[in-house]
């Protein structure tokens, strides 16, 4: 009878590739928006803009983002191969996307109370060249957000390339992250030019800092659905996922001949479109094994690391079948 050498059922825990394109471009986004962001905020001081000045503010939050967005790829990379971490490194790139998010909740503070202040006491305003600055802002976003958006299509492509049944569409959050950031700041340049224009042309001055609300507002919008995105992943809530469905669906139609049930299902993401599986079954099928149990879930291919425990009716504990399902290979 032939046997596996032990060799074969080795793995790894790498279950993500990573995004090297996203890395690369969230490198340039945040020296361009560092940039920017001395220039606007220098501005908004000299020409007394409190729109553009939130607005370099708000910039200088995508700097520190973008660049938390940075280092967690090149952690990520750095250590995908460490054995300490159990299920790969991916989740360091969904915690920097996560810190982005909590550091723009305090900008958002900060913009409003600026704005609120500038209300109450407002002071004239060099609207031309404020303006001008603005503008030259609006198009360092746009160029940002194109150089972003091709890392993002790239990314897809790959994955759409390995996952050719194409029913789940998954994100890289860290680049989500990124590429929001920059939109979002794209937003509230928009809503500066507005205002500067408004006040300008018509005399609206209070038109300035009730867009620099507007644009805080903006802000927490956009930090409050990237919190949940990442949170979600981070505490492991994904039971309610698809996949989740399509595991009980198959133990449902392979096991009803032998009355199989699951006893017990914990489903986690391990990468962008990976997920790992702890599954435990109870039957009265003598003859079926953890192996057999990983060819009927192989056809979902996003299933990479599965854990597949079997206890017979009406035997004590776990059967030695049940060991076997926590030493066998997976990713197949």
């Amino acid at each position: 009878m032939h046997t596996h050498d032990l060799a074969d059922w080795r793995h790894d825990h790498q279950f993500d590739s990573g995004n090297i394109a996203g890395e690369r471009s969230t490198l340039i986004v945040m020296w361009i928006t560092a940039g920017m962001m001395a220039v606007e905020i220098g501005a908004g001081w000299f020409y007394n803009s409190m729109a553009l000045l939130a607005d370099g503010f708000h910039m200088s939050s995508h700097a520190v983002a973008i660049g938390l967005s940075a280092f967690a790829y090149a952690a990520a990379r750095r250590h995908a191969k460490d054995p300490r971490y159990a299920f790969g490194t991916w989740k360091i790139e969904v915690l920097g996307g996560f810190a982005s998010a909590i550091f723009l909740l305090g900008v958002v503070a900060l913009m409003v109370y600026g704005s609120v202040e500038r209300l109450i006491k407002p002071e004239p305003i060099h609207y031309q060249e404020a303006l001008v600055i603005a503008v030259v802002g609006l198009i360092v976003n746009l160029v940002s957000a194109r150089i972003l958006g091709a890392a993002h299509h790239h990314d897809h492509g790959h994955e759409h390339h390995d996952h050719q049944d194409g029913h789940h569409h998954h994100h890289d959050l860290n680049l989500k992250s990124a590429y929001i950031h920059v939109i979002a700041d794209a937003a509230t340049s928009v809503a500066a030019i507005a205002a500067l224009a408004g006040g300008w042309l018509f005399g609206w001055s209070w038109l300035d800092p009730v867009m620099g609300i507007v644009g805080a507002i903006v802000v927490a919008v956009w930090a409050k659905g990237l919190i949940a995105d990442t949170s979600k992943v981070l505490l492991d809530r994904e039971m309610d996922h698809p996949v989740v469905d399509e595991i009980r669906e198959v133990i449902a139609e392979r096991g009803s001949d032998s009355e199989t049930v699951i006893a017990d299902l914990h489903v986690w993401r391990v990468g962008k479109a990976t997920y790992s599986c702890a599954l435990s079954l109870v039957t009265h099928d003598e003859q079926l094994t953890p192996t057999q149990v990983r060819q009927w879930l192989s056809i979902h291919e996003e299933i990479a690391h599965t854990t597949i425990e079997i206890h017979r009716c009406g035997h004590e504990g776990s059967s030695a079948s049940s060991i076997a399902g926590l030493l066998a290979p997976t990713g197949t």
